[in-house]
C-alpha cells in the first residue's frame, strides 16, 4: 500500500470515527432541552424531557395559577384561574423548548452541546384560558361599572328654573379588558394575583349648561299655593301672573308637564264628572256659556291653562283642575308660548 494510500485511508477512518461520535452525540441529546433554552425563565438546558416538564411545573405550577384583580373607577374584581378555564400544558413547552433550540444541522448541534454554546433562547410557557369565560366576565365588569353621561339639565323650583350640570360617564372597553386579562393569565407572576386596570372611554354628554337656552327658549312654572304662574324666556324670569287653581277634591295636578294643543276661543268638552251635573259630556260653544274665554293651552286630559270670565277668582282655588288666567293674561301668553313648552306643576 502506497503511503498516500494509507494517509487517505486513515482520513476516511478517522471522519468515520468523528461521524460515529457526533451521532452518538447528537442521539444522547435527542430527548434534552439544548443548552442555553429556558422556559418563562426556568432555566432546563441540558435537561432530560421527563425531567425538564417535572422542573417547569414545580418552579412555574404556583407562578401561573395566580388569580387576576381588575380594578375599574372605584370597584375591583377578581377571577380565579379555575373560572377563567385556565390550563396549563407543561410537555407541550417542553418539546417546544426541545424543538425550537436545535439547530437544523448535525454538526451544529454537536459543537453546540460539546462546547456548552447553547440556543439561548426563551419558550414560553403553554398556557390556554376560556376566551368565553374571559369575556363574560369583562361584560359582567361592564354591567357594574357603566355609567351612561347625564346631560346638562333644568333644575325647577315653583318660582325659579336654574340649570344643572351634566356629568361625564364612562364605558368600560370590554375586548380591550378581555385581553388583558388573558395575557395576565398567560404571564407567570411572582404573586398571588395580577392586578390589571380596564380600559375605559369616557362618554361627554350631549347637551351642555350653555345649550340650555337653546333648548329650553320657554319655561312655565305653577306654585298652586302662590296662585302664581311665572313666565321664563331663556331660563330668565320674563313675567309673572295670578292663576286661580283646583279646589279642595279637584287640585291641579302637580308635576311636569308640556303644552300639549293651542286653541283659539275653544269650545267646552264638559268632562263626565260628578260636578258637571246635566252638562256632563256635552260641547259647550264659544259664548256666554263657555267657562274656557280667549285661549286655551292643553297640558294633559281635561287639564290646561285658559281665559276665565270670573276675574274674582284669581289667586284662589276656585276651578276644577285647570289654571286659570285674565283673557287678557293668558291672550299675552298665547302668543309666546310654542306647543311642547315645558311646565312645571307646584
Amino acid at each position: 500500500m502506497s503511503r498516500g494510500l494509507k494517509i487517505l485511508t486513515g482520513v476516511v477512518l478517522g471522519l468515520l470515527v468523528l461521524s460515529g461520535a457526533a451521532y452518538a452525540v447528537d442521539r444522547s441529546e435527542s430527548d434534552a432541552v439544548p443548552t442555553g433554552v429556558t422556559i418563562s425563565g426556568v432555566r432546563v438546558g441540558g435537561v432530560g424531557r421527563p425531567a425538564a416538564i417535572a422542573l417547569v411545573q414545580a418552579q412555574l405550577g404556583q407562578r401561573l395559577g395566580h388569580w387576576v384583580e381588575v380594578s375599574a373607577g372605584s370597584s375591583t374584581f377578581h377571577l380565579s384561574p379555575a373560572r377563567a378555564g385556565v390550563k396549563y400544558d407543561y410537555a407541550a413547552a417542553v418539546d417546544s423548548a426541545i424543538a425550537s433550540g436545535r439547530a437544523p444541522w448535525i454538526g451544529q448541534r454537536v459543537w453546540r452541546e460539546v462546547t456548552g454554546r447553547g440556543a439561548h433562547s426563551d419558550i414560553a410557557a403553554k398556557v390556554t384560558v376560556s376566551r368565553a369565560d374571559i369575556e363574560g366576565f369583562a361584560r359582567r365588569v361592564a354591567a357594574k361599572v357603566d355609567r351612561p353621561a347625564v346631560e346638562a339639565h333644568l333644575r325647577y323650583g315653583p318660582d325659579w328654573v336654574k340649570p344643572a350640570k351634566g356629568e361625564v360617564g364612562r364605558v368600560v372597553r370590554v375586548h380591550a379588558l378581555a385581553a388583558s386579562v388573558i395575557a395576565a393569565f398567560e404571564s407567570p407572576a411572582a404573586g398571588e394575583r395580577v392586578r390589571v386596570a380596564a380600559p375605559m372611554e369616557t362618554v361627554e354628554p350631549k347637551t351642555t349648561v350653555k345649550g340650555l337656552a337653546d333648548r329650553y327658549p320657554t319655561v312655565i312654572t305653577v306654585s298652586r299655593s302662590g296662585y302664581r304662574l311665572y313666565l321664563f324666556k331663556r331660563l330668565k324670569l320674563a313675567k309673572t301672573f295670578p292663576v286661580a287653581v283646583g279646589m279642595a277634591g279637584l287640585e291641579t295636578p302637580a308635576g311636569l308637564y308640556g303644552v300639549q294643543e293651542k286653541q283659539v276661543n275653544p269650545s267646552w268638552h264638559v268632562p263626565n264628572s260628578p260636578w258637571a251635573g246635566k252638562l256632563a259630556g256635552k260641547v259647550i260653544p264659544p259664548g256666554p256659556d263657555d267657562p274656557i274665554k280667549a285661549r286655551w293651552m292643553g297640558l294633559a286630559a281635561g287639564v290646561g291653562i285658559h281665559g276665565t270670565s270670573d276675574e274674582s277668582s284669581l289667586g284662589s282655588a276656585a276651578s276644577h283642575g285647570c289654571i286659570r288666567m285674565a283673557p287678557v293674561d293668558v291672550i299675552w301668553l298665547y302668543d309666546r308660548v310654542p306647543v311642547g313648552t315645558p311646565v312645571y306643576i307646584f
